[in-house]
């Protein structure tokens, strides 16, 4: 029985065009193991042991049946090296977004830089970049009180020395400036149809405003050449559709704008260097 509560969770959520590792992530949550302590774990309970583990493990079935993401179930999201704390209210960490984080640490360099993380969300670029490379000063800066709660969790438990600023983008670290801005802004196209778990994750932190989705990151660009020194490196991930929009916006104030390929060959990132 055991061995059954895995493939039958895994034949059901193929059937119903789940992917088939959430099956695995929620019985490990269930268990609370990893995955290669799980078949081990549930070989050493009872029956009455078991039966209960089903019990809940179908509740959660049923969840991640009716749309609510995996990790938002879990309350866990991997990124990098570490797991975030997450849940509704803030947007969850993507692997494409891993990527944003290396652009940036190649710019580091191992230097002793200031860093400001724009519309942080759950922190994991911030964090990332503070554990990754600890001679920096890092600042996320976050504007909604959901996902605020979020990121305050995860710098207290990984990165106590990241700083928090609750405020927009356009007025936050009025008079500073950084040597490094890097964003990863709401950037959707409105009218692009999303999967379900997705559409269970804040509108706020996916669309990018009206039309081509490049209005909100406009005013994040805004605030980057606000804040950057003079030579200092923006890097903003954006929809793979919008590379030409997105120069056309740094041209003014940006010299050096490149267009990044991502891991599955689409268009995701700019980088640029402040004039």
């Amino acid at each position: 029985m055991a061995k059954d509560l895995l493939r039958q969770t895994k034949d059901y959520f193929k059937a119903q065009e789940i992917p088939e590792v959430d099956a695995s992530l929620l019985l490990e949550h269930v268990v609370q193991c990893s995955r290669s302590e799980l078949q081990l774990k549930l070989l050493r309970m009872n029956d009455e042991e078991i039966n209960e583990i089903d019990r809940t493990l179908r509740r959660l079935v049923l969840r991640r049946q009716n749309g609510e993401p995996v990790q938002y179930i879990t309350g866990l999201a991997p990124f990098r090296y570490q797991e975030y704390q997450v849940g509704p209210g803030v947007l969850i960490p993507r692997p494409e977004t891993e990527s944003l984080v290396s652009l940036v640490l190649e710019e580091i360099g191992g230097k002793s830089l200031t860093v400001v993380d724009l519309g942080s969300g759950s922190g994991c670029v911030a964090i990332s970049l503070a554990t990754e490379s600890p001679a920096i000063s890092v600042t996320a800066v976050e504007n909604s009180a959901e996902a605020l709660v979020w990121l305050e969790k995860n710098v207290a438990t990984l990165a106590p020395q990241v700083k928090i600023i609750a405020a927009d983008v356009d007025e936050a670290c009025q008079g500073e400036t950084f040597d490094i801005v890097v964003t990863n802004p709401p950037y959707i196209p409105k009218n692009q149809i999303l999967p379900l778990e997705v559409r269970k994750e804040p509108a706020v932190a996916l669309f990018g405003g009206t039309g081509d989705g490049v209005e909100v990151p406009a005013r994040f660009i805004a605030a980057a050449s606000r804040l950057l020194k003079h030579g200092g490196f923006l890097a903003v991930e954006h929809h793979e559709t919008q590379g030409a929009a997105i120069a056309s916006l740094l041209a003014p104030e940006f010299n050096e704008i490149n267009l990044v390929i991502d891991l599955t060959g689409r268009p995701r990132f700019t980088t640029a260097r402040k004039i």
